[in-house]
This record gives C-alpha cells, structure tokens and sequence, in this order.
C-alpha cells in the first residue's frame, strides 16, 4: 500500500536525521538491494561507497558517513516524497561538511526505495559522486 510506504520512507528519514544507525538498519530487508551511483572502482576517498547487503552492513554505511562529516553542520534537505505502490523516490539536497578540512560541499540526489511487508528491499541513491570526491580529497 502507498500509505505503507509512505509511513516508512517518513520513518526511515526522521531515524536518518536523528543518527540512530542501528534503528535506521532495522528497517531494511536482509539481504536489502542496495546501489550508490558511483563508478564500479568506488573512491579512495569516500570508504562508505561500496557494496552493502546486511542490517549490519546499512549501519556500517551511515556510521562511516557520519564519522567523515560535521553532523551539527549537515544541511541536507528533502523538497519532495513521491510514491507509487511499493515505490518511493525521494528528492532533495545533500549539504555536509567534511570533518577533515571543513570543505563544505552540496548535491542534488535522487533516493529510490521499495518497501515491501513494512521493510525497505531497495535503496538506491544517485547522487553527484565527484563533487562528494572532490570535498573529500580536498
């Protein structure tokens, strides 16, 4: 149901936003399709942009993020929740502040989910991967 779906992309924000890793992972279906859109040799730069399968693993991923940024100063922001059935797209804007140098960097992103019997099965982020890079090299 879309109302399902809804309810849990809402769900799975509000954890993102408050930092609990471990109850943002327990909304993911194990094994959870997971996808960023970066190029298949991934960044040395970035450690969190790699292949993710496991509750453990989606934690794993937002402590990693965490730990190379400024949460106090993350300005990310969500201008739109679109769902149709089991699917859910979710546009917005990623601002973060890298913890190592302070480079400030924002990007337009993409966030496709499915949600199905109340966990997400798919999360697929696109986002503009060199100026992350580039933040995160500077």
């Amino acid at each position: 149901m879309s109302s399902d779906t809804y309810d849990v992309v809402e769900e799975l924000l509000r954890r993102m936003a408050e930092g609990d890793h471990d109850r943002t992972a327990e909304l993911f279906a194990e094994p959870v399709d997971w996808r960023l859109s970066w190029p298949a040799e991934g960044h040395s730069a970035v450690p969190w942009i790699r292949p993710r399968s496991s509750r453990a693993e989606v934690a794993d991923h937002f402590r990693s993020l965490e730990a190379h940024h400024v949460p106090e100063l993350n300005g990310t922001s969500v201008t739109r929740i679109l769902v149709d059935g089991t699917h859910a797209v979710v546009l917005g804007e990623i601002a973060q502040t890298v913890r190592a140098g302070g480079t400030a960097y924002t990007s337009p992103f993409a966030l496709h989910l499915t949600v199905e019997d109340g966990l997400i099965t798919r999360y697929h982020i696109y986002e503009d991967s060199l100026t992350v890079a580039r933040a995160l090299s500077t």
